[in-house]
């Protein structure tokens, strides 16, 4: 009888162990945090002859259409530059020219992953100009969907010659 209990005793803890070892982590994970949730930046489109726009903009990564380039994410995921969705800066002046009633287009580039912005406000760049991005200051080092956007960035487009 003690043989029993015992056997009982052991069958039932190698149970109850696999049990807990093998039960779905998502019980005791922790719920991610919203990498996308919307930020304020200011945005700045400075054209050759002066200031297109200047002002506020609240913006996440989203999805983003242009006339040449189609519709494409924009959304920090491009490119594997980010490991979920964030706002970026080709986001943020997509949302200031759908509120602003401004128009931009640019070009699908399917091997980075991203747009170039070619035009905005009627302003192109071409064949000895184009349009510049920086952040806080500094050109961004990846493209304008690829880069993550943080609350109180100052966001600057800038027509720039070479």
């Amino acid at each position: 009888m003690r043989q029993t209990l015992a056997r009982r005793a052991v069958v039932t803890t190698a149970a109850l162990g696999l049990a807990l070892a093998t039960a779905p982590a998502a019980a005791h994970a922790q719920a991610a945090p919203n990498t996308n949730k919307a930020v304020n930046v200011t945005l700045t489109v400075q054209g050759p002859d002066g200031l297109l726009f200047k002002g506020k903009v609240n913006t996440k990564g989203h999805d983003v259409t242009t006339a040449t380039g189609g519709a494409h994410k924009c959304d920090g995921t491009n490119g594997n530059a980010n490991p979920s969705k964030v706002p970026t800066p080709t986001a943020a002046l997509d949302d200031a020219a759908r509120r602003n009633y401004f128009a931009w287009d640019g070009t699908w580039y399917a091997s980075f992953d991203d747009y170039s912005v070619d035009t905005i406000k009627n302003v192109s760049g071409g064949g000895s100009a184009y349009w510049s991005i920086s952040v806080n200051g500094t050109p961004t080092p990846v493209g304008g969907c690829q880069f993550k956007l943080n609350a109180g960035d100052r966001v600057a487009f800038t027509w720039t010659s070479f």
